[in-house]
Order: C-alpha cells, then structure tokens, then sequence
C-alpha cells in the first residue's frame, strides 16, 4: 500500500496537478534533550528534474522537510497522505557535517529544506537595498510623465 501511495504521488507530480503542494509522508518519533517525546512530520515537495555533477546525467528527485508538531502519534500517523499549499525550499545556512547512510561518506553542506506556505514563496531572494529617499533623488526632475501642480477635474 505504501509503495502503491509512493508511485501514485509520483505520477501526479508528473502531471503537474501539486504544483503548489507538499504531501506529509512520514512521522517520527524524537527526544527533547530533557527527555521530553515529541513528533515530526515529513514534508515532501513536487517531482524535479537534477542533472549529475558526477555523470552529467538527468534523475528525479523530491525535496524533503522536517517541521516539528505538537500531534499526538495517532493523529501523525493518520496524516499521512494529506496534502498542504507550499513547497520545500533550500535555504542556505552555515555549514555542517552530513553522513550518506547508505555509503557513510560524510559530506559539507551549507543548505537545508524548509517548508515555505505560498505567501513566504512569493518574496523574492534579491531584495533592494536603496531607500526611496536615495531612488527619488535619483529621478529625473521635470516632465517624467506629466506635471500636475493643481489637479483639475474633466468632465
């Protein structure tokens, strides 16, 4: 069933009909460092095409992201499959160690994925560091547009 709920997402993605979505995949059980138990869920984001730096050759993937919740384990477990607006973003970050469990390479990164709703996805990255003040002294003085000391109504 899950295999069948993994493929089944996959194709959807291809026929871009989550564009805009996240789907809740997994749960896990956790720690506080006081010993205190919490759950997390799994947040997956649409089907991408990467290409290789190794090969040089294309392959699918899917951003993934850990967000903290405050759900009891039976209603993690029943979230699974359900789907939210957003996506999983990478976000740089400071570096840190990372081991592939599969081969147990240890690798540096400097990113991480985060889940972003809709409204956060819309800001730009590259962000305008000049004041009005600094754009309007700038600006051309005289008839830019039109010059309209007195407004006048038309009729």
């Amino acid at each position: 069933m899950l295999l069948q709920r993994k493929y089944s997402f996959v194709a959807e993605c291809l026929t871009q009909k989550n564009k805009n979505m996240v789907r809740i995949t997994n749960y896990q059980k956790r720690t506080t460092e006081q010993g205190k138990e919490f759950f997390t869920l799994e947040l997956q984001g649409g089907i991408e095409i990467v290409k290789s730096q190794e090969t040089g050759k294309s392959y699918m993937t899917a951003r993934k992201a850990i967000m903290s919740c405050t759900f009891d384990e039976f209603t993690c477990q029943s979230l699974i499959g359900t789907e939210l607006p957003g996506a999983v973003q990478k976000v740089s970050c400071e570096e840190y160690s990372y081991t592939i469990k599969e081969t147990g390479e240890t690798i540096k990164l400097t990113h991480r994925f985060e889940y972003t709703d809709i409204e956060e996805r819309v800001v730009t990255k590259d962000v305008s560091k000049t004041t009005l003040e600094e754009f309007m002294s700038k600006a051309p003085v005289g008839n830019m547009f039109s010059v309209n000391e007195q407004p006048q109504l038309v009729h």
